[in-house]
């Protein structure tokens, strides 16, 4: 297991209404990774008590989530040209994230997707990329489509040692430039957002064997998630 250290991310405004998209600048924004573990296997849900404040609950980083996504995404959008098959989206997206800054190094990993969402009717689609460097090979891209239900959507699940909304859900491989992760390859996403004024975001991929290089666990003050809150351990 490798890890990249995180560091630290000026935070975005704050909204008593969600998780707002108001961004920083190129300026403001610190160029390094957010943590990247490589993982093989899921995540470990802890279900517990938490205050249901559904307006402020929802609402502490998605300043940076969009920012990132708006402003910093467009710098990404410059810099690490093999994500350009996922838009930049403005406004607040139904479930969405970015890991962080594109990747300047000769090493580092780098990933975002967002997309429409039903809790109530467990459906979800949408669009994800993944990019690793490492050294002396070509950059590793797949981009992934989501397949179509929600494996598990909680309101009360805790992470990191903080109660957030998770979901988890399938994809689908849909172009890939590393070729030991096949198209059509199936794997597992699952996103994280903490609440209660705490910032604590992760994002995780868990694929099969062939597309064990792209198993990545994202978490850090980069790592940034909108996840709709939803009821308490709902699946299919």
């Amino acid at each position: 297991m490798r890890e990249i250290a995180p560091a630290l991310l000026p935070r975005g405004q704050l909204s008593n209404r969600g998780r707002a998209f108001a961004f920083l600048s190129a300026e403001d924004r610190v160029p390094c990774p957010p943590r990247v573990v490589r993982s093989s296997g899921t995540v470990t849900l802890v279900h517990g008590k938490h205050q249901d404040r559904r307006g402020a609950l929802a609402g502490f980083a998605l300043a940076a989530l969009l920012a990132l996504m708006g402003t910093a995404g467009s710098a990404a959008g410059d810099q690490v040209q093999y994500c350009s098959q996922v838009p930049i989206v403005g406004g607040i997206p139904p479930w969405g994230f970015n890991t962080g800054a594109p990747i300047s190094g000769a090493t580092g990993s780098y990933a975002r997707g967002h997309g429409d969402v039903s809790l109530s009717h467990n459906t979800i689609s949408g669009i994800l990329c993944q990019a690793d460097r490492v050294r002396r090979q070509p950059d590793r891209l797949i981009i992934m489509v989501v397949q179509g239900r929600l494996v598990y959507h909680s309101h009360t699940a805790v992470l990191w040692g903080y109660p957030g909304n998770l979901i988890k859900f399938i994809v689908r491989v849909n172009s890939s430039t590393d070729a030991r992760c096949k198209v059509g390859t199936r794997g597992m996403v699952t996103l994280f957002g903490s609440y209660n004024g705490v910032r604590s975001d992760s994002v995780q991929f868990s694929f099969p064997a062939a597309c064990r290089d792209h198993n990545h666990l994202y978490h850090g003050p980069q790592v940034n998630t909108q996840v709709p809150p939803g009821a308490n351990g709902q699946g299919t």
